[in-house]
């Protein structure tokens, strides 16, 4: 069983973290700002899965129920900020994924120094608020079905990325109308099947980049019939190619 665990103050921390490492369930009462300078991480929560690399942080409000997991040799920091008197900086109720600027990451890396003074954290905490309300959202985010054949028709996607299966033969497998379920993913995702299960590709790939898979490989993991239609789609998805992103991940393992 997971564990979970309550924590009342979200700590400042950096820290190495190996690929496959799970951080339980838990929660805090402060806000949490968390960046990974090598490696992916993924967040989970009831509302759906977040994933970011190293040029996206994530911002976790106060009081949600969170678990982190690394892809990748990783290198992990959380900067905590307490939940009074910040709405300001982020006025969100839902895990969020922002980008990272190089000022943001130098900022977010040195914020977890420990040798850092009071004077010097309370400088580059103004800093890093002001900078944070200039910065662009870059969600990319996989929601949580809360209908049991919701949830049921994206276990089977899941489970085989590599078949393709139309949403007619879905609904027949999940035991409901075609109707119904484009209704469902419509309503419950914002996406329609088509789109959520290219979101759904594109995650997967991103975690297997990140694990070091050759971009080939991903491709073929993930259900796209050519190596060129993958970075097309991903491109189109994440701003930059397989391959640019997998050498931006691990060009930082030294940080």
């Amino acid at each position: 069983m997971t564990a979970i665990r309550y924590t009342p103050v979200a700590p400042t921390i950096s820290e190495a973290r190996a690929g496959g490492d799970v951080i339980d369930r838990h929660r805090h009462d402060d806000h949490q700002l968390i960046y990974v300078s090598s490696g992916v991480l993924a967040i989970h929560t009831e509302r759906g899965s977040w994933i970011a690399p190293n040029d996206r942080a994530l911002w976790i409000p106060a009081n949600t129920w969170h678990e982190h997991r690394f892809y990748g040799r990783s290198r992990f920091h959380t900067v905590g900020f307490p939940a009074r008197g910040t709405a300001a900086l982020l006025d969100v109720r839902t895990p969020t994924i922002i980008a990272v600027d190089a000022l943001v990451r130098e900022l977010l890396i040195a914020l977890t120094d420990p040798t850092l003074t009071a004077a010097e954290t309370r400088h580059l905490r103004a800093v890093l608020r002001d900078r944070l309300r200039c910065v662009a959202e870059q969600p990319f985010t996989l929601p949580a079905p809360r209908d049991r054949r919701l949830a049921n028709a994206c276990r089977l996607v899941e489970s085989d990325l590599r078949r393709p299966c139309t949403l007619a033969d879905l609904a027949r497998r999940v035991h409901t109308g075609e109707r119904t379920l484009s209704r469902l993913f419509r309503t419950e995702f914002a996406m329609t099947y088509p789109q959520w299960r290219t979101r759904t590709r594109v995650f997967a790939a991103m975690v297997m980049l990140a694990e070091g898979a050759a971009v080939t490989e991903t491709a073929h993991a993930c259900g796209w019939a050519t190596t060129s239609a993958f970075v097309h789609t991903f491109a189109q998805t994440m701003g930059t190619t397989p391959g640019a992103y997998r050498a931006g991940i691990h060009a930082r393992h030294g940080d």
